[in-house]
């Protein structure tokens, strides 16, 4: 339905934009007989885990995929991250942003290890380095880097760092498969490097991840850890858990990497046509790629200045909700908003102003393979009459917010 009174907002009771709602990371398939068929011949073999083909194959691809020497596929990235920390002997306390998904922090405190909140840069929303160096302490043992929406990380300064200091450096690299930094695939920086390749990621293997290393002891460490410490069939050498990938997960990822470069260019283009049609709405930003350097273009992330729209971010978030376009916030409210942080951290805001302000603002939308260019400028059509309408619309949903209890939990009143 078209929008061109404020009463054709699906939230003041008009028809919603969009039949079926459309998501951010909704997955990608890839080609669907290929897929069955490794599946089918995984089911003849009756190798379903335990160091298969289809996993032998997955690392082997990934490692020569990103140029380095080792690939250890897991369950999932987080397991990979929880394993990793622990193999290089992290303790007492380790530097990362706030800015990032809560497994980076969990990963952390689950080991009981503190997390201490960096902040980040405006320009890349990757820590500051400026920032790391402040934080550090006797105390201190590594440094996460988080290569967030593929932006990476100033890996030259963090490195520097890193040495000077005498410690580890390890980069979740979630959301950075595919891209490049100074002509380096993202994956053979620091220490390690953890992907994931859940089922969100624009590569998946429904449910994976995996660490990347040039370092032959760690990976031989990591791989020990990730198999219950067995070195051989009757012998274990060390203490370890399951953080296996299974084959069929393995066989989804081979899959992926096929049609990889498809699913970039189909990124690519509707990143171009993001930014084609939100060019020139005033108050909003769209996170730009830089085109010289390899990208996978998955994310598409606005900020929102809600000074000039008069209209705040969850309100457009809501409206939005309402015509089935189910744009997200991440990651509110920074993992030093959350718990158990919060009530470790009370004041740990005051030190992140930039992440403050950030999470405030940002508003991730949908694309990837199952959404289309005319798909994407209706979103954007909306976006630009809301904004157009901001301070009258937000008006409106005061009042209605006054009186619906129900939209009152579900959005954030400015």
């Amino acid at each position: 339905m078209l929008k061109t009174r404020i009463n054709d907002l699906a939230i003041f009771g008009g028809l919603p934009a969009f039949e079926e709602k459309l998501h951010v990371g909704r997955p990608n398939i890839c080609n669907r007989e290929q897929l069955i068929e490794r599946i089918n011949d995984i089911l003849d073999r009756r190798w379903l885990t335990n160091n298969g083909t289809y996993v032998q194959e997955f690392e082997s691809r990934l490692a020569q995929f990103v140029g380095v020497k080792h690939c250890i596929a897991m369950c999932n990235g987080t397991v990979a991250l929880e394993i990793t920390i622990r193999a290089l002997g992290l303790k007492d306390e380790v530097i990362i942003p706030s800015m990032t998904f809560i497994a980076t922090a969990h990963a952390l405190q689950w080991q009981q290890i503190k997390p201490v909140f960096c902040d980040i840069t405006s320009e890349t929303l990757t820590i500051d380095t400026k920032c790391v160096e402040d934080m550090i302490t006797p105390r201190t043992t590594g440094i996460i880097g988080v290569n967030i929406f593929g932006k990476p990380c100033n890996v030259e300064e963090l490195t520097s760092i890193a040495k000077k200091h005498n410690l580890k450096l390890i980069f979740d690299s979630a959301h950075a498969f595919g891209c490049s930094y100074n002509g380096k695939m993202i994956g053979s920086f620091g220490n390690a490097e953890i992907f994931s390749f859940h089922a969100t990621k624009f590569l998946n293997t429904f449910e994976g991840g995996a660490v990347l290393t040039n370092d032959d002891e760690l990976a031989d460490k990591i791989r020990l850890m990730k198999n219950f410490g067995f070195a051989d069939m009757d012998k274990v050498i060390y203490i370890g858990i399951n953080g296996k990938m299974n084959e069929v997960s393995a066989a989804m990822g081979i899959t992926s990497l096929k049609s990889m470069d498809e699913i970039v260019e189909l990124n690519k283009r509707n990143y171009k046509h993001y930014k084609k049609e939100l060019e020139n709405i005033p108050g909003i930003t769209l996170l730009t790629y830089d085109e010289r350097k390899r990208n996978n273009y998955q994310y598409i992330v606005l900020l929102i200045d809600g000074k000039i729209t008069k209209i705040t971010r969850d309100q457009i978030m809501e409206i939005l909700h309402e015509e089935n376009i189910i744009a997200r916030r991440y990651f509110f409210p920074g993992c030093h908003r959350m718990e158990p942080y919060f009530s470790y951290f009370r004041n740990a805001g005051k030190f992140l102003p930039v992440t403050e302000r950030i999470v405030e603002q940002i508003l991730q939308l949908p694309t990837g393979t199952a959404i289309t260019p005319k798909e994407i400028s209706e979103i954007c059509r909306i976006l630009r009459f809301v904004i157009a309408n901001g301070e009258k619309i937000s008006k409106k949903l005061r009042t209605i917010y006054l009186t619906k209890p129900a939209l009152q939990k579900r959005a954030r009143i400015a």
